[in-house]
């Protein structure tokens, strides 16, 4: 199986901080791997070297096989991706705005309508769908933000701290949307500090401090092996563990 996203030694440096360092993973087709690690960790800076918006300076990135670097179209049509800094053009409606990212990812106009009504179903944009962005809630303005990396329905999603800053109930509206991503067989990476999230949704998470994968496996498997009681404690003692 070819897997959706692959790390090939990434590594990063800004100036003479190095916040990558030869990170290598697999995220295959119906799974969802969590990145796990404390802030500054690196997670961001991995999340959009594989997505193609920041250009590593050492290893390489490929979504679906294709290297990132090489075929920057390709890779951005098969990706879905939602970072904490998406921002949503203030004076459109959401369906203004997922009909211009619909245009440029050059949707046929009735396919683009058809794909529009799929997601504002599935995550319940309707009471807002023809409102401004500028007069939506935080959590709505999440969901449009998810819509839109939804919106070519593509089979590889990367979902940096999708989560943040939500109450409850538009949480809940992000993590139903990424298990049915996974039963629909699309390959999702996200990061998250919500570790409730990662026990429910994960079938492998990868654990970075200081810009290396330390660890990588299952939930419980990582928890049994490093005989911790929490993913929190495990994460805080790389984390001390590094600074040695």
């Amino acid at each position: 199986m070819v897997p959706g996203i692959s790390a090939v030694g990434l590594g990063h440096r800004y100036g003479d901080h190095r916040a990558l360092s030869a990170v290598s993973f697999d995220v295959f087709p119906g799974e969802v791997f969590g990145l796990l690690g404390p802030n500054g960790a690196g997670k961001t800076t991995l999340l959009r070297a594989l997505a193609g918006i920041l250009a590593p300076t050492e290893g390489r990135a490929k979504i679906l096989g294709t290297d990132v670097r090489e075929e920057p179209l390709t890779t951005k049509r098969q990706l879905g991706f939602l970072s904490g800094d998406t921002a949503l053009y203030q004076r459109l409606t959401v369906r203004e705005i997922l009909q211009y990212f619909g245009a440029l990812h050059l949707l046929d106009p009735g396919a683009l309508a058809a794909r529009i009504e799929a997601v504002s179903a599935e995550l319940e944009l309707g009471p807002f769908l023809d409102r401004r962005a500028q007069g939506l809630s935080s959590g709505q303005k999440q969901r449009a933000n998810l819509a839109r990396a939804f919106l070519t329905d593509p089979p590889v999603l990367i979902l940096d701290e999708p989560t943040v800053g939500l109450d409850v109930v538009s949480g809940e509206f992000v993590i139903q949307a990424i298990r049915r991503a996974r039963a629909a067989q699309k390959a999702v990476l996200f990061s998250t500090h919500i570790m409730s999230e990662v026990e429910a949704l994960c079938d492998r998470v990868g654990l970075i401090v200081r810009g290396e994968l330390r660890l990588l496996g299952t939930y419980e498997g990582l928890l049994e092996s490093s005989g911790t009681r929490s993913m929190s404690e495990l994460i805080i003692r790389l984390h001390g563990e590094s600074k040695a």
